[in-house]
């Protein structure tokens, strides 16, 4: 059996781009600024129908907005050693 995985995302980011504050995201999502800032800090993990209404709000896949830990540091990792092996 596979335990819960960590899931990160990247909202408050992508939130900041827009100039959107957590009210205003909250209000385009029919959630509280609360929920808002719950999933960006962590403590919770939208439902499904949730996370798909917050990548049609950002226009985006719901795997550009959120990740699994293991995942997003692997992103991380090749990023680092593709940066590392041109010599930047």
């Amino acid at each position: 059996m596979v335990g819960a995985a960590e899931v990160r995302n990247r909202l408050r980011v992508l939130r900041a781009e827009r100039g959107w504050s957590q009210a205003d995201l909250a209000e385009r999502l029919e959630v509280s600024r609360q929920t808002v800032n719950a999933i960006e800090t962590g403590k919770y993990d939208p439902s499904l129908p949730l996370a798909f209404k917050i990548a049609r709000v950002f226009g985006l896949p719901i795997e550009a907005i959120f990740q699994e830990e293991s995942q997003s540091e692997g992103v991380q990792d090749q990023t680092r050693m593709a940066s590392h092996a041109k010599g930047d």
